[in-house]
């Protein structure tokens, strides 16, 4: 029978205070006492701090908008992507109704109001993209005939290839899809151009997810190229009908009969170089040389961005102010520095067309033209507001390319060469007066080494992420290789151009190709040097993180305020520093098992014990990279700590004040069922590039072909006890969902 419940007494002045004295809710009651004229006092300080700091809308406008892209790809689900979007909307119309007409917060409301409108666009913006261009992928291997028509032709001699985009059918299904082949150099003809039909074994694969966890993630480009399948001609190839005469990409068609000319008039490893910086075709430059230029720091200067294209408009426009000038009658009716630019802008424009259209590319034409407009009226050409622009230009676009290491290295170059070159004392010390031309020499010395140590220091985050490798001594290098291409390389290759219109550029190709021997001399000899590449296998997205932010606001603040970016910089370089290499890596097939932290006969430092010794430098290069370490790989079976057979490989490990012991898959064979329960059960991780039965219980981890299609790749660490996973960087995102259906 249910008890009355006694009647509510209200307490009187001092009973209720003493129970609010024996509350715990007492901290809520003092939260009551925030008064909207403290929120006000709050804003007020804020629109001052704004003011003080040199608040410019322009620059966090485009970093709110790369925010709301770059939270599409760090969320995994889609309820999270519509929470963005619905928050960025929030927060704009919070601001909107927090103002209410008052002036002293005008500048503050509108910058929330802005930025949360642009973040929400951001994640819209990707969302659709996303929807609008992803290409589910092939659901499994096939060996088909296919017959397609030619979308995009791209030349790699140095691969020994040429590489086809093709739209065709789906081999099952019918669907028009495109994929990408590779055709051996020898049976490529030059009738497979652009719009023509071919017809063509083929062995078709879906585009590959990382194989480790940070890995390259070749499954997401193909994404946002539309690329359904990647493969190989396995046979024959055979023109069905050839390209029309206004189906082949006239550009891309000039592009190639440019590049094939500067190589037959500059032969060797420069003919290649100078080909990339004429046409942007880097397909026949060699790895080695690619390497040296990447160890050294000097990878930007086979990129076709802003060096390349600042050079072009200078050089545009300096010719043509100076023959202009020798025209009386122009020069006397129209202002010849905005003639000049003009025709600066359309060379400019048209470099960039030649070379591909590159998001570096872009971003370089986009601000170069910004500034020729700027000097045209008079204005500070070189300003955070233009990068910003050129920035949102690129991200309207292609919004997937934030998160490339080509659009990040890009605009973090130039937000260090900008910020630096706007800050105080740099100003002051680049200020005109009267001194020698030796002194003024030397000072634009520093200068140039100050700003690429600057470019180094920024640049080193990003490319640790990205290729988990960095250069130190590409501060120095570029020294020397940007004042060369610039002045030197460049300018002796399009005088060479001109010149062979009427036969006589032979001398010029012999200078020119004498300056690029010199500057892969320079590239050679500083990747060779002692601790020229230092390796950090990872970087997790907080710590990125955590560098990007530290970085924006070091660059887009002014005054003392600008120095508060060193505090998530320095803590993200001790989150890096922390971060522990894994101890066990397992690709996403479960066939190569890379095992780190162990002293190796014959090797001074740790190196990298692999399960199967490959010939696929990706998998050798991942695992390397990945680990942390150089040189070759030991196989496991040659290492005095494992016990391999035919069909299995043993191996103990100490970690943590603890044995770890693996078991790890050779062969397909057939095995007792009892003989392989009982050896799960004495070990800690199993591996294995099949199923497993469910006898088959290991005391932690059993990573056979059925958890890994579901998990990818592996990272494990086993003094911590954690496992990173390649699924777990995915989400619902279009290209693994695809993978996996």
């Amino acid at each position: 029978m249910a008890t009355k419940a006694p009647p509510l007494v209200p307490l009187g002045d001092d009973e209720h205070d003493a129970a609010m004295q024996q509350t715990p809710w007492r901290s809520v009651a003092r939260l009551s006492s925030i008064r909207p004229s403290n929120w006000l006092g709050l804003a007020q300080r804020a629109e001052r701090f704004l003011g003080s700091a040199g608040f410019d809308r322009g620059p966090w406008l485009t970093v709110a908008l790369a925010a709301g892209i770059g939270a599409w790809f760090a969320l995994p689900t889609a309820a999270g992507w519509v929470a963005c979007i619905a928050g960025g909307l929030l927060l704009a119309l919070g601001a909107l109704a927090a103002w209410k007409g008052r002036e002293d917060r005008a500048q503050l409301t509108l910058a929330l109001m802005a930025c949360g409108l642009l973040f929400a666009l951001g994640t819209a913006l990707i969302w659709a993209r996303s929807e609008m261009v992803g290409q589910p992928a092939f659901d499994r291997p096939t060996y088909a005939e296919i017959e397609g028509r030619v979308l995009q032709r791209i030349e790699q001699p140095a691969e020994d290839r040429v590489r086809l985009v093709l739209a065709i059918r789906h081999p099952d299904t019918g669907e028009a899809v495109r994929v990408r082949v590779n055709v051996p150099l020898e049976e490529a003809t030059a009738a497979m151009s652009e719009g023509a039909v071919v017809r063509a074994e083929t062995r078709l694969m879906p585009p590959t997810a990382p194989m480790l966890p940070g890995s390259y993630d070749f499954a997401r480009t193909a994404w946002f190229e539309g690329l359904a399948a990647t493969g190989t001609v396995q046979g024959d190839i055979a023109v069905v009908e050839p390209a029309g005469a206004g189906d082949a990409g006239w550009i891309a068609q000039l592009q190639r009969r440019l590049s094939a000319h500067v190589r037959s008039q500059l032969g060797g490893s420069p003919g290649s170089i100078a080909a990339a910086f004429a046409s942007g075709d880097r397909g026949a430059i060699a790895t080695a040389d690619e390497d040296a230029m990447r160890d050294a720091g000097l990878t930007h200067l086979l990129s076709i961005s802003g060096l390349h294209v600042s050079a072009v408009i200078a050089g545009a426009y300096l010719l043509a102010i100076k023959l202009l000038a020798l025209w009386p009658w122009l020069t006397l009716r129209v202002r010849l520095p905005v003639v000049a630019a003009g025709v600066a802008a359309l060379a400019g424009i048209a470099y960039t067309l030649l070379t591909g259209a590159q998001v570096p590319t872009v971003r370089s034409c986009v601000g170069a033209v910004l500034v020729l407009i700027a000097l045209a009226l008079g204005r500070e050409p070189l300003s955070m507001r233009m990068v910003a622009v050129a920035a949102v230009v690129v991200l309207l676009a292609w919004p997937e390319s934030l998160i490339g290491p080509s659009f990040q290295m890009s605009f973090c170059a130039v937000i260090a060469i900008v910020a630096l070159h706007n800050a105080d004392p740099i100003r002051r010390f680049l200020a005109p007066r009267d001194e020698s031309a030796v002194t003024r020499m030397a000072r634009g010395a520093i200068m140039l080494l100050a700003t690429g140590l600057v470019i180094e220091l920024a640049l080193m985050p990003i490319v640790l992420f990205h290729f988990h490798r960095a250069g130190f001594y590409g501060a120095f290098a570029n020294v020397v290789a940007i004042p060369l291409t610039t002045f030197v390389s460049m300018p002796f290759i399009a005088l060479a151009l001109v010149f062979d219109v009427v036969g006589a550029g032979a001398p010029f190709w012999w200078l020119a190709g004498k300056s690029l021997e010199l500057l892969l001399g320079i590239a050679h000899v500083t990747a060779a040097q002692p601790g020229a590449v230092k390796l950090f296998p990872q970087m997790t997205l907080a710590t990125i993180a955590l560098f990007v932010a530290g970085g924006l606001w070091l660059a887009l603040w002014r005054g003392r305020a600008r120095l508060l970016g060193l505090v998530p910089a320095s803590v993200a370089t001790l989150m890096l520093l922390a971060t522990p290499v894994p101890d066990v890596l397992i690709s996403s097939d479960g066939r190569h098992v890379g095992i780190t932290g162990e002293d190796l006969p014959g090797k001074d430092a740790g190196g990298l014990l692999v399960l199967r010794d490959t010939r696929s430098e990706f998998t050798r290069d991942n695992l390397l990279e990945l680990a942390g370490v150089e040189g070759d790989p030991m196989p496991l079976a040659d290492w005095p700590g494992a016990d391999c057979s035919r069909d299995f490989c043993v191996a103990t490990l100490e970690r943590g004040g603890r044995e770890w012991h693996l078991l790890l898959s050779l062969s397909s064979a057939i095995i007792k069922e009892r003989a392989l329960a009982a050896a799960c059960e004495r070990s800690d991780i199993v591996v294995a590039d099949r199923w497993l039965p469910r006898s088959c219980q290991p005391r932690w981890i059993k990573a056979d072909r059925r958890m890994l299609e579901e998990s990818g790749g592996l990272a494990i660490s086993l003094a911590n006890g954690t496992v990173d996973t390649v699924a777990d960087r995915q989400g619902q995102h279009g290209w693994w969902r695809g993978r996996q259906d």
